[in-house]
């Protein structure tokens, strides 16, 4: 898409950490949109700002858990704003935990919100874009899942997903008018890590520190702009570790354990661990 001014996106998990970053870059680039958040505080808000900015705004509360949550995002959002454009799948749900520890309903958790909701709710946009000749689908991957860190196997595998998923709709559309893109962030000074590091004290890796949540805004525009296939956005290069992976995946599995990305969340577990013992009665 050469020209985002006056399109139309829906924008997941726009109330969460990232989000707001998200609609703030895409309302100044001119993107009329529908901000959907899993809880209402802060989704008012934000639709005045994207207002503020001179773009037509709505605002949903929906549990993206449910299909027919999806379905009622995606009406409203045509209700509100018209035809879709634009689909940001950035919404997100992560548990850090020995993977016997998890529960049935988190594991459903997390793969109805980050890999379930965003492959039906394009399968929702994707006639009418299709039809138009014109749509870009954006989903907001992680570098977890294309490393696989300890102790994050359902987002692991969630993202790992959503990623082919992309890449497998983007050959099926290739010529049609419509694309996708995948952004994958590492570590992003926002969201899920802020609330990570917030609640146990520990930091990322020096190697793998957090990106500053504009660069993966701004990612998102230049995927639409030059309908990339994956952005991938670190502090460092990471790019060379992931085709050794590709190449020698024992030498590659090694280097990410030296990067110190399984040891943060060995120590994330540890530290939530002894927070759930501390508050015990």
């Amino acid at each position: 898409m050469n020209t985002l001014k006056g399109r139309n996106a829906i924008l997941t998990g726009a109330n969460g950490g990232l989000g707001g970053y998200l609609a703030e870059a895409l309302a100044h680039a001119g993107v009329h949109l529908f901000h959907v958040g899993f809880v209402n505080p802060g989704l008012e808000a934000l639709s005045a700002r994207s207002v503020s900015l001179g773009v037509r705004s709505g605002f949903l509360s929906a549990d993206l858990r449910h299909p027919a949550e999806r379905a009622r995002v995606v009406e409203a959002a045509r209700r509100e704003l018209g035809p879709v454009d634009i689909l940001i799948n950035n919404a997100g749900v992560e548990y850090s935990s020995p993977y016997d520890e998890l529960t049935a309903d988190q594991l459903d958790e997390v793969l109805d919100v980050n890999l379930r909701a965003p492959m039906l709710l394009t399968r929702l946009v994707l006639p009418e874009m299709l039809r138009r000749r014109s749509g870009h689908i954006v989903n907001i991957s992680s570098l977890a899942g294309r490393s696989g860190p300890a102790f994050q196997e359902p987002y692991a595998a969630s993202k790992a997903g959503l990623t082919a998923f992309t890449f497998s709709l983007r050959a099926t559309c290739r010529g049609t008018g419509v694309s996708a893109s995948v952004v994958t962030p590492g570590f992003v000074e926002t969201g899920i890590y802020t609330r990570l590091k917030e609640k146990t004290g520990i930091s990322a890796p020096p190697l793998l520190a957090p990106v500053r949540p504009e660069r993966v805004a701004a990612a998102v525009l230049r995927a639409l702009r030059t309908d990339a296939p994956e952005i991938v956005v670190s502090r460092y290069p990471v790019r060379p570790v992931l085709a050794v992976l590709d190449l020698w995946p024992r030498l590659g599995l090694w280097l990410i354990a030296k990067l110190g990305a399984n040891e943060f969340f060995r120590r994330v577990v540890d530290a939530e661990h002894r927070i759930r013992n501390a508050t015990r009665p």
